[in-house]
């Protein structure tokens, strides 16, 4: 049962990956949410029980419902379509759910003077970085429709910011991977693009080999870098994003990361050496669109919101991510979901 008397906390797209470990932990914090959710990519499962209304942004109707029954005191949004190779082929899907669906929620926002907003952002508005570490001073130039949607919500926030007051914390995050180390919710997208999950599925036997998309880039091995943050890490920084904004704080940008960078070989090692298999690897041509190196500069998180990731290292994330997989084969299916 909710508390009428403790402030509410709206979660889009919380029975997804990284907003159900987020709903989790703002439980755990005794907060009060209500998730919204469409269950096109999340599970209800992944909710853990909390309270699930299952709608879209785009229908504003149901939206403005939420905000005139559970009276949300701040917002944590994490709904969006997140596939960059869709993005590619099929952009009016993208344009219309992440731009428009957020429009939607900010009007809602402002209609019930709502003020606070977490927003699920990434690295991909940076495009193909001039530097690395990446500060979060670095221009905005994003190469993927994806990309191009989160950018056009940061602008989005700015401009509520500054017409309306509606304060906002946009978080810029890496490589999401791991899952929740008590077992309770994982990592489980259908389809599965995420390298630390595939090289879960090979370690199973679900796929013959893992592909190594280009091996001739410009980095130590060859192939491409990138920075792996644990996604409890990453559902702690949007709690204190919250806290932040609650306490006074004004809109702001943060990268979230580790500020350390793992090869698509290493990441292969450290699987073979957690799971105990040997993981065959493919090399492939590069994919388009990949930079060869993406790794935070995550210091401003650490100084601003005094958050700082607990896993070090990508040995320790895998830890996680392969009790998750071998204990949910089928994911989340085998506990009835469709």
């Amino acid at each position: 049962m909710t508390d009428p008397k403790r402030p509410m906390v709206l979660v889009t797209g919380g029975a997804g990956y990284i907003g159900s470990h987020t709903c989790k932990i703002l439980r755990q914090r005794g907060r009060d949410i209500i998730i919204l959710d469409d269950l096109r990519i999340g599970h209800r499962a992944a909710a853990l029980g909390a309270p699930l209304i299952q709608a879209n942004l785009i229908d504003r109707e149901k939206v403005q419902e939420v905000f005139e029954k559970y009276q949300p005191s701040a917002v944590v949004h994490f709904a969006a379509y997140a596939y960059v190779g869709e993005s590619v082929t099929d952009p009016e899907k993208y344009y219309f759910n992440n731009v428009m669906g957020t429009l939607n929620l900010l009007a809602e926002m402002r209609r019930a003077e709502v003020d606070h907003l977490v927003f699920s952002s990434t690295c991909a508005t940076y495009g193909t970085p001039d530097e690395v570490p990446i500060p979060e001073s670095h221009p905005q130039r994003p190469i993927n429709p994806y990309g191009r949607t989160k950018l056009m919500v940061e602008q989005m926030l700015h401009d509520f910011d500054h017409a309306y007051g509606l304060r906002s914390i946009s978080l810029r995050y890496f490589n999401a991977a791991g899952s929740d180390p008590e077992g309770e919710i994982g990592e489980d997208h259908q389809p599965e693009t995420h390298l630390l999950p595939l090289l879960c599925q090979v370690a199973l036997g679900q796929r013959e080999q893992i592909d190594i998309y280009g091996s001739d880039y410009d980095t130590p091995d060859g192939t491409c870098v990138r920075d792996y943050i644990h996604v409890n890490d990453l559902a702690e920084a949007h709690v204190l994003a919250l806290e932040a904004l609650e306490r006074g704080a004004g809109s702001n940008a943060y990268n979230l990361g580790t500020g350390r960078g793992q090869s698509v070989r290493e990441a292969i090692e450290a699987a073979r050496h957690v799971t105990g298999h040997a993981i065959p690897a493919r090399e492939c041509p590069r994919r388009p669109g990949d930079p060869p190196a993406l790794v935070a500069g995550a210091a401003r998180a650490r100084d601003e919101l005094g958050w700082t990731p607990k896993y070090q290292s990508l040995e320790s994330i895998l830890e996680t991510a392969w009790s998750w997989h071998r204990a949910h084969p089928s994911g989340y299916d085998e506990e009835g979901e469709s």
